[in-house]
């Protein structure tokens, strides 16, 4: 069964920066494209990067590019997405999430909060 475990969300002052991680299990980590997405409040979901499996390649939306970047360890089972220069439009709940056979997965989503 697929997990998606993220963690390091918070409260956080505009300008500030933040490091979330997202644990993975249940497939095979080094074969997926991962993503993280996020949900403001009353609005839909957002992509916001991907990385593909090596880790070579990372696509970012552009409301983000240039602010947020998202690595991955393969080793670790583990993505992390590093946000910076973070605004209140950047306050949301962050998913990871991941297409296996198909299906999506996403975690149970960590908050960021940009508040000052």
């Amino acid at each position: 069964e697929v997990h998606l475990v993220e963690s390091g969300g918070g409260l956080v002052h505009p300008g500030g920066s933040l490091r979330l991680t997202c644990v993975a299990s249940g497939f095979t980590f080094s074969s997926a494209e991962m993503t993280w997405v996020r949900q403001a409040p009353g609005k839909g979901l957002e992509w916001i990067a991907s990385i593909t499996p090596s880790g070579l390649i990372a696509q970012y939306a552009n409301s983000v590019k240039d602010r947020f970047f998202i690595s991955r360890d393969n080793a670790e089972n583990t993505v992390w997405l590093h946000l910076n220069r973070l605004s209140s439009d950047d306050t949301a709940v962050y998913y990871c999430a991941t297409t296996i056979g198909l299906r999506d997965h996403r975690g149970q989503g960590t908050q960021v909060t940009v508040s000052s």
